[in-house]
């Protein structure tokens, strides 16, 4: 019986796993930085307590959240050229992950939700969009993303791993812990399929509908000026949806073995590296709201400095 797994992480690496490793080491601590800053400027300034910003905290929190599960194990692996796990340490790992990447897709569905009524209803968006429903709307993400997220991990206790343990990837994901397995997995490759509709595919469709209501709505809109500005309130996040949904979506697609094996990891990487990094730095860059606010924040700063 397998008590442990190795994570062989990335191979043929001895060469380079120093410029790996500092590389992924330096977006970590980017990540970290870039997503904090966004948390306290929205937890410190009152112009940006409007939805869309409380709901990119929510969106920051994740990243922090995700980034910490996979990036600091990973480092250790690549240093070390692979690492041995226990399997209850592995089934936590990989149930961080699916809680903080069903949290986003559905956090990227309330911020749709939240642009829609912005733009195609601006007069009641107010009253429709208040504190408490903004409230809700969070807790019943996490909600999802806490409760989508154990079956997995009860099926996975309940199997037996009595072959090879080597984990062909940087981290504890589902298909290789699935291939590792001597016992019956139909039954978690059926939670998969269930689980992906309601988290995935429904949140995918929901915010293709809201944004073809939002496209509609601008082009109705007589002025340049006008539907330039409309255009600019969404755009980061639209960004945001095509990277995520586009990386999460091509890993589930390619297949996990053979000469496909090095692509799924390349995507990996964009999917629970890259994109919580640039995540931030999409938002902060094409919101003049927050690039202002930045500003401010680094004024101050050096005013105080100065005083001091």
């Amino acid at each position: 019986m397998v008590r442990e797994f190795w994570i062989l992480g990335f191979e043929n690496t001895h060469n380079t796993k120093s410029i790996l490793f500092f590389l992924f080491l330096l977006s970590y601590v980017s990540t970290l930085s870039t997503n904090f800053m966004i948390i306290l400027l929205v937890s410190a300034y009152r112009h940006l307590n409007a939805p869309m910003y409380f709901f990119l905290s929510h969106l920051s929190f994740n990243d922090i959240l995700l980034s910490t599960t996979i990036v600091p194990e990973m480092l250790h692996i690549i240093l070390r050229e692979g690492c041995a796990t226990s399997l209850s340490r592995c089934f936590t790992q990989f149930y961080f992950i699916s809680l903080s990447g069903i949290n986003e897709c559905f956090l990227l569905t309330v911020m749709s939700y939240d642009r829609y009524l912005a733009i195609c209803n601006p007069l009641r968006y107010s009253t429709i969009m208040d504190l408490k429903l903004c409230i809700l709307l969070a807790s019943i993400s996490w909600a999802c993303g806490i409760a989508f997220a154990l079956p997995h991990i009860v099926l996975l206790q309940k199997m037996t791993f009595c072959g090879p343990n080597i984990i062909y990837h940087f981290y504890c994901d589902l298909l290789p812990l699935l291939s590792l397995s001597c016992s019956d997995t139909s039954a978690n490759e059926m939670v998969s399929v269930l689980n992906s509709i309601p988290f995935l595919f429904l949140p995918f469709i929901f915010i293709s509908g809201t944004y073809i209501n939002i496209i509609l709505a601008i082009l109705r809109i007589s002025t340049s000026a006008g539907r330039q500005k409309a255009f600019s309130t969404c755009s980061s996040h639209l960004i945001v949806v095509c990277v995520f949904y586009g990386t999460i979506m091509f890993n589930y697609l390619v297949p996990s073995e053979g000469q496909f094996l090095g692509l799924q990891k390349m995507v990996s990487v964009c999917y629970t590296i890259l994109t919580p990094m640039l995540n931030p730095l999409i938002y902060s860059l094409r919101n003049e709201e927050i690039k202002r606010t930045i500003m401010t924040f680094i004024f101050l700063k050096k005013q105080r400095k100065m005083y001091i």
